[in-house]
């Protein structure tokens, strides 16, 4: 059997219980070593075979997981975050599929929920925006034309923008170009929920300039949008005393 596991967004102890198992049980774990926190092969048992996946092409992780898996051993793809976003899974899957084996997915914890949370930021706040728009930009990895930062600045949701660190003063342009103002809230959150996370609160303009001061040049999330540091928001109807839902009677 082979298990697909997100590993969580950097800190050990935020694989989640069943991920967490998968890995004490397995024979083999290929990981991707160049976001994965080593920590978590801790819970390998003895005698475990591990791969960096970081040193290996999509065909060389391929043979190892399916000679495993014909040795009828528990093979673990250790993917960062959760691998349903930039985890390349599908390619995987195909090759699974084509060759009769069985194969699962255990989520994880992705990078854009641990940066919340190193902001005490809710991505959805009533009146300010109640969608999130994730997306990258175009470097050496295309990005549908349909998909620019343009057409998705021009809705002004919450936007969070992986994979772009290198290209913020690019970044900056193509957001103001698209509807965001120059005085738009964003933060840099590097390496969220790792022992040496870093966030910084800026501006849609100063993205760059925020980045260079801090020496941030990778393994960085940009949020965009009025959610950050937001105070000026309507409170939840959920929880209102005067709005009724199936289990409470509103009050007048």
């Amino acid at each position: 059997m082979i298990h697909f596991v997100g590993a969580g967004s950097g800190a050990a102890d935020l694989i989640t219980v069943r991920g967490q198992k998968f890995l004490q049980g397995a024979d083999i774990i290929v990981y991707a070593g160049s976001l994965v926190n080593p920590q978590l092969l801790d819970y390998a048992k003895p005698g475990c075979s591990i791969y960096n996946s970081a040193k290996m092409t999509l065909e060389e992780v391929m043979e190892v997981m399916i000679e495993g898996a014909e040795q009828g051993k528990t093979v673990v793809r250790l993917h960062t975050g959760d691998p349903c976003l930039y985890g390349a899974i599908r390619e995987q899957m195909d090759i699974l599929d084509e060759k009769g084996l069985d194969y699962d997915y255990c989520p994880g914890v992705s990078s854009f929920c641990g940066a919340a949370s190193a902001l005490n930021l809710e991505y959805t706040l009533p009146d300010v925006s109640q969608s999130v728009i994730i997306t990258r930009m175009a470097g050496r990895t295309p990005v549908p034309p349909k998909e620019s930062i343009e057409s998705f600045a021009a809705h002004n949701a919450t936007m969070v923008v992986f994979l772009s660190t290198g290209l913020l003063e690019e970044l900056s342009r193509r957001l103001i170009a698209g509807g965001y103002s120059e005085d738009t809230p964003a933060a840099i959150v590097y390496k969220a929920t790792w022992d040496d996370e870093k966030s910084f609160v800026c501006t849609v303009g100063t993205l760059a300039q925020t980045a260079a001061e801090n020496n941030i040049t990778k393994t960085a999330l940009m949020i965009i949008g009025d959610v950050v540091g937001c105070r000026n928001y309507d409170r939840s109807k959920l929880y209102d005393p005067t709005f009724t839902t199936e289990f409470r009677q509103g009050k007048e």
